[in-house]
C-alpha cells in the first residue's frame, strides 16, 4: 500500500479505489519509480519471514496435534521462493522476465494456500472447536471464492478493460485475506505462548 502511495505520489498511476475500482493491480502499482525499490526491499526480506513461519507452523502443529505435517515446511519453502522471483523481476521487461513475475506471484499463492490447507487439516484431527480453527477456515472459505470469482470473470467478461479491473480489485482483496491469514496464526501463537529464540548447544 505504501508503493502505490508512492507512485499515486509520483504521477506513475492513477489514483482510484484498489478494492472496488481495480484501476491498478498489484504488480502495476509497485513497477516504478520509488514505490518499486520499496516494495522489492521489504518483499525479499518478507519471503524469508514466511518460509521462517511455516517452518515455526510445523513445529508448533507437532506439538499441539497428532497428525505429522512433513510437507508443510516444503510448501512454505515453494512460496517463499516463488515470491522472491516475483519480487526480484518486478519492474523489469522482456518475455522472459513477464512469465516469471505472471507465474512466480500465481504459485506463490497457490502453495500459501496449499499450506494453509495442510495447516487446517493437521488442526482438525483435533477438532473444530481449536482456537483459530474456524477464522483460518473462514480465510481458506475465502481464498477458495476469490478464486472461483477470479475464474468466473475470466470466461464471463470479454471487454479486455472490464476483465482487468475485476481481476486487479479481485487481486487485492486476495491480499487481504492473505494478510488476514498470518494475523490469524500471530494471534493463536501469542494465545499459546509461542516464542521464537536462538540457543547455542553447550557442551
Amino acid at each position: 500500500h505504501l508503493a502505490w502511495w508512492l507512485s499515486v505520489n509520483g504521477g506513475l498511476i492513477p489514483s482510484c479505489n484498489l478494492y472496488w475500482d481495480g484501476c491498478v493491480s498489484i504488480s502495476r502499482a509497485a513497477r516504478f519509480g520509488l514505490g518499486n525499490h520499496l516494495f522489492r526491499l521489504v518483499m525479499l526480506p518478507c519471503a524469508t519471514v514466511q518460509v521462517l513461519c511455516w517452518l515455526g507452523a510445523t513445529l508448533w502443529l507437532r506439538r499441539c496435534t497428532p497428525t505429522r505435517v512433513r510437507m508443510l515446511p516444503w510448501l512454505g519453502l515453494v512460496a517463499g521462493v516463488f515470491l522472491a522471483l516475483y519480487a526480484t523481476f518486478l519492474g523489469t521487461d522482456g518475455r522472459a522476465y513477464e512469465a516469471m513475475r505472471r507465474y512466480g506471484i500465481s504459485l506463490y499463492f497457490a502453495f500459501t494456500y496449499f499450506a494453509l490447507l495442510a495447516t487446517l487439516h493437521a488442526l482438525s484431527q483435533v477438532g473444530p472447536r481449536v482456537p483459530g480453527y474456524r477464522s483460518l477456515l473462514v480465510v481458506a472459505l475465502g481464498f477458495m471464492a476469490l478464486g472461483v470469482a477470479s475464474v468466473a470473470v475470466r470466461y464471463t467478461l470479454s471487454e479486455p478493460a472490464v476483465l482487468d479491473r475485476w481481476e486487479n480489485a479481485l487481486e487485492w482483496h486476495l491480499g487481504l485475506w492473505l494478510t488476514a491469514m498470518f494475523l490469524v496464526l500471530a494471534w493463536r501463537w501469542w494465545r499459546d505462548g509461542v516464542r521464537v529464540s536462538l540457543q547455542l548447544g553447550g557442551r
